[in-house]
C-alpha cells in the first residue's frame, strides 16, 4: 500500500547533504532542500550542473555517495532495488523529455500500465485512463499508437501515464524540450493545470525560463552546487 500522505504541514520531499561523483568528478556537492506537498520547484542551471543527476537521485535511478533524501516517511538511500520500484511505482511520476512510451501500445494502453504494474484491477482502470485521456484532451485518441500521434500528443499521454497513479510527486526532466514553442506552452499550461489545487508536487529539470514561470520557486545549479533561489 502506498504510504499515508504527508502532513501539509512538514515537506513532502526533504534532501539533505546529497553528493553524488562520477569518478573523480563531483556532480552534486551537499545539495540540500525541501519540497511542501503541491509545490511546482524549478531546477535550472548549466548542462552539466547537476540537475539531471539529482532528479535521477529523488526518482532511485542513480543512488547518491552521501546524504539522505526522504519522501513523506519513507528514507530512500538505502533502499534495495525492488524497495525503489515500489516507491517509483506508487508514490512518483516521471515526465522525460523524449516521452518514453511503448511504441507497440495504444494512447489507452500506455497510460494503463502504470496502473496495472501497481494490482489496480480493470474495472477501476478503465473509468481512470478514460478521465486522464479527457483531462488532457486526447479522448479521441485512445486506441491510437505513439507513431500516429504529434510529439505535443505523445508528450500528453506522457503526462496522463505519469499521473495515472495519482503519485505525491512528479519529476519532468525537459518535457518541453522535444517540442515546438505552440506544443511547448500548452504542455506547460497543461502541467500548471494538473498540478494545481490539490494535486501532485512537480520538480521541473529546464533550461527555459517560460517553463520555470508556471513554478512557485526556482533553484539555481552550478558545478553540483545550488547557487540561488534555495
Amino acid at each position: 500500500m502506498p504510504a499515508s500522505p504527508p502532513s501539509p504541514d512538514l515537506p513532502l520531499l526533504t534532501i539533505t547533504g546529497v553528493t553524488k561523483r562520477f569518478g573523480p568528478r563531483v556532480v552534486l556537492d551537499a545539495v540540500s532542500f525541501s519540497v511542501a506537498p503541491g509545490e511546482r520547484v524549478a531546477l535550472m542551471g548549466p548542462s552539466g550542473s547537476g540537475k539531471t543527476t539529482l532528479l535521477n537521485c529523488i526518482g532511485g535511478i542513480d543512488r547518491p555517495d552521501s546524504g539522505q533524501i526522504r519522501l513523506g516517511p519513507e528514507q530512500l538511500v538505502g533502499l534495495d532495488g525492488r524497495a525503489l520500484a515500489r516507491i517509483r511505482r506508487t508514490r512518483i511520476g516521471t515526465i522525460f523529455q523524449f516521452f518514453n512510451l511503448l511504441p507497440t501500445l495504444t494512447a489507452y494502453e500506455n497510460i494503463e500500465l502504470a496502473l496495472q504494474l501497481v494490482g489496480v484491477p480493470e474495472p477501476q482502470r478503465r473509468p481512470r485512463v478514460t478521465e486522464l485521456l479527457e483531462r488532457v484532451g486526447l479522448a479521441g485518441f485512445a486506441r491510437a499508437l505513439p507513431s500516429e500521434l504529434s510529439g505535443g500528443e505523445q508528450q500528453r499521454v506522457a503526462i496522463a501515464r505519469a499521473l495515472a497513479h495519482r503519485p505525491a510527486l512528479v519529476l519532468a526532466d525537459e518535457p518541453t524540450g522535444n517540442l515546438d514553442s505552440a506544443n511547448g506552452a500548452n504542455i506547460l499550461e497543461l502541467l500548471r493545470e494538473l498540478s494545481a489545487a490539490g494535486g501532485p508536487a512537480l520538480i521541473l529539470v529546464t533550461h527555459s525560463e517560460e517553463a520555470a514561470a508556471i513554478c512557485g520557486r526556482t533553484l539555481r545549479f552550478r558545478d553540483g552546487r545550488i547557487v540561488g533561489g534555495a
